[in-house]
């Protein structure tokens, strides 16, 4: 399932998630130094000192932009203030809420390419979503031949030069997803079998019942959110 570029509404002021929707917020994280400031007050310490590590302002200014909108978007849901949110963290980093938050099972996942970031919200199952700016790249099909099965492999290749980092990207997207959903590691980006064409939508190859939906949050970008289940209703939300 494709989800094209104009899809994308401001959020409603009563927002609700309901047990079969998926939300997703395309978030600008190059925001004016006046909003950064507010931003960077909701951090917690840990994420304070972690923003401070960053070499380069534009990567400090992104990721404080993208944590502080984070915790604004999930305290919407939680009826809380920003700075209240609470992270756990499981064991490759990934930031889950805290254990005081479990009976709203709120699941949520986060992706950030260049100056965009997408974040993926449902209250009932694990959520995984991916964002990647399509560039050219010199060893694109030394990785694909490293992380796609053959089939996939052999689709690329015969492919125009324009066409192959589009679907390159398409492919790694989706695999991404749906490995971040499951909490597996990118080392089994081989084992996530793909379907897709320049004209057809992707499907996961996998006998469980997942969804997968491609999204296209801007020009030379694209997306990919899996779940598990089919028969969800996605709102896409711009921040």
């Amino acid at each position: 399932m494709t989800a094209p570029n104009d899809i994308w509404q401001p959020a409603p002021t009563d927002l609700t998630l309901l047990p079969d929707e998926i939300h997703v917020w395309r978030i600008d994280l190059d925001q004016p130094e006046s909003q950064l400031q507010n931003l960077a007050a909701t951090l917690s310490s840990d994420e304070t000192a972690r923003a401070e590590r960053f070499y380069f302002q534009e990567h400090r200014q992104r990721f404080i932009a993208g944590r502080g909108i984070l915790r604004t978007i999930l305290g919407s849901y939680l009826g809380i203030q920003p700075l209240h949110v609470e992270f756990n963290y499981q064991h490759r980093g990934k930031p889950v809420l805290a254990d005081k938050f479990a009976d709203s099972r709120l699941a949520f996942n986060l992706s950030h390419s260049q100056g965009l970031g997408l974040c993926a919200v449902n209250c009932t199952r694990p959520i995984g979503v991916d964002l990647e700016y399509i560039r050219p790249m010199s060893d694109l099909e030394a990785l694909a031949k490293r992380f796609f099965l053959p089939r996939e492999y052999e689709m690329l290749r015969s492919l125009s030069p324009n066409q192959q980092q589009e679907i390159f990207f398409r492919y790694w997207t989706c695999k991404e997803a749906y490995l971040k959903a499951t909490g597996d590691g990118l080392s089994q980006l081989e084992q996530v079998e793909v379907s897709l064409t320049p004209t057809e939508a992707a499907k996961l190859q996998i006998t469980e019942d997942w969804s997968l939906f491609e999204l296209v949050p801007a020009n030379n970008y694209v997306a990919a959110v899996a779940v598990e289940n089919f028969g969800w209703d996605l709102k896409c939300w711009q921040y």
